[in-house]
């Protein structure tokens, strides 16, 4: 779908998403046509063939871009730092929300869940890994047969096509060009570099160009080892020796071996003449300058190219700048859950039911420090409202869990344990009192109710002899709800 025509959609009714029907549906052997290409890979580039990916990008065709995309993760230094990035992004620890049936069977404590059954983390990092390098990713639910959920597999980018004239997007499969509508139940298009031109804000261009730099200065530099690498072998004759002496003499230099030992005459000499060039330095430097480039465009910094703690932590946290790690998690994420999950949940659950995930993408260092505050708010809380009670103030307590962000859930007052009188018991009286001496707020400054007295108020009033009325303060304890057990929502097995 087109920006524009997801703006519009934004103003119609929702509809149940179901998944895209092959066009070659009850026909297996035809249905063998929309299956991907060949891949095609590439071992030698140029300088010249990156501006020529660029500019064949432009033009919605991404077959050059991608194919390099691919040939980077040829790179030892590339591919570790991108494994890294996008392979620990989707092994962080994740967070699952929505309905309560939907949560249970998406994370299942004791087997694979339902997530892990559709969305293997292998296929998640390289669809990650694409758009990262790329700035584009597509791939595609498969429902196999005798399954009731689909399969995620991860599509190689490089036969992916956009239309200018169409606003689309089109993957090149055996047959031809198949329409891709992101979020249909099959497919699922990724573009982290953006909306418009994904291409542009992509790393594949300048890591592409050192990518090619080094590729041949590795070559040059294997050609310089082996051409000056062994010293030569220099055979020195006296004056006035027969050129079948010297020749004789050559030979035996030429079938210098291990241990080979000469017995020479004064006169005669052999010596070897190595090379003092330093002409390698230059594509030591060249390769040495490269993986500086990859370590800043995929990890956002050096550390481990240069040997530091990512090295010894083999932490994503300790080798990845955490904003990336951050815009990786967002990004994939919010692609998954409006785009896969939502088809998915739709047809399993029914159309009411809601399931998101979220990564958890903090570094330790954050989750220790938000222990820290929320521990250091309540002690707080504590010590402000005993130098307070003097005054007959206390701090609000909903200020602070919404200003530092802590999470809570309202308690239900419970009877106090003990010989005491009875909870429910004193908060009737309580209400009792408030409603006799016309109270229009509690202790804490509630005027409508307080799940802290227990307490809540109704609207009541009094007629008056002249039949007019008066409204009056009527206080009551806070009804509680009779739990009700949730049934659970069964799974639609049935194809649609």
């Amino acid at each position: 779908m087109s920006l524009w025509g997801r703006v519009r959609s934004l103003f119609r009714p929702r509809v149940l998403a179901l998944p895209s029907a092959s066009i070659y549906e009850g026909d297996p052997d035809q249905a063998r046509l929309e299956r991907p290409r060949q891949a095609l890979s590439r071992t030698r580039w140029l300088q010249s063939d990156i501006e020529r990916a660029i500019l064949l990008a432009d033009q919605g065709d991404l077959s050059l871009a991608g194919s390099l995309s691919q040939a980077l993760r040829r790179d030892g230094v590339f591919a570790g730092l991108l494994s890294t990035r996008a392979g620990g992004l989707t092994r962080l620890p994740r967070i699952f929300r929505g309905t309560s049936a939907v949560i249970a069977e998406l994370d299942r404590p004791d087997d694979v869940g339902l997530f892990d059954r559709v969305f293997s983390p292998k296929e998640l990092e390289l669809f990650v890994a694409d758009g990262i390098v790329l700035g584009v990713a597509v791939g595609e639910l498969i429902y196999l047969p005798g399954q009731d959920e689909p399969v995620f597999v991860r599509l190689d980018p490089q036969y992916l096509r956009y239309r200018w004239a169409e606003d689309r997007w089109y993957y090149q499969s055996a047959e031809g060009l198949l329409p891709i509508t992101p979020g249909d139940g099959r497919w699922l298009l990724h573009t982290p570099g953006g909306i418009l031109q994904p291409w542009q804000f992509a790393l594949w261009p300048s890591m592409g160009r050192g990518f090619v730099a080094k590729e041949h200065a590795y070559l040059y530099r294997e050609n310089y080892s082996g051409k000056l690498a062994n010293p030569a072998r220099v055979a020195i004759s006296p004056l006035g020796t027969t050129d079948a002496q010297k020749e004789s003499f050559f030979k035996r230099v030429m079938a210098w071996g291990v241990n080979t030992v000469f017995g020479l005459l004064p006169g005669w000499d052999v010596k070897l003449l190595e090379s003092n060039g330093r002409g390698y330095e230059v594509f030591s430097k060249t390769i040495e300058d490269a993986d500086r480039e990859f370590a800043v465009g995929l990890a956002g910094q050096v550390v481990t190219v240069d040997g530091g703690a990512g090295f010894a932590n083999a932490n994503i946290h300790a080798t990845i700048r955490s904003d990336l790690i951050q815009g990786d998690g967002m990004g994939l994420a919010s692609t998954i859950n409006a785009q896969g999950l939502r088809p998915v949940i739709n047809r399993l659950f029914g159309c009411g039911a809601t399931g998101t995930i979220q990564w958890d993408t903090r570094p330790p260092a954050d989750l220790a420090a938000e222990a820290n505050a929320i521990r250091a708010a309540a002690d707080a809380i504590t010590t402000t409202n005993a130098a307070l009670a003097t005054y007959g103030l206390r701090v609000d307590a909903r200020e602070i869990v919404a200003r530092f962000k802590i999470p809570t859930y309202p308690l239900e007052l419970s009877s106090a344990d003990g010989d005491g009188p009875d909870t429910d018991a004193l908060v009737d009286e309580l209400a009792s009192k408030m409603t006799d001496y016309q109270i229009a707020r509690c202790e804490h400054g509630s005027s409508n109710r307080c799940r802290l007295c227990g307490v809540e108020r109704v609207r009541d009033f009094v007629v008056n002899a002249d039949g007019s009325h008066t409204w009056r303060v009527l206080w009551r304890p806070i009804a509680k709800a009779k739990p009700s057990t949730p049934s659970p929502l069964a799974l639609v097995s049935e194809a649609a």
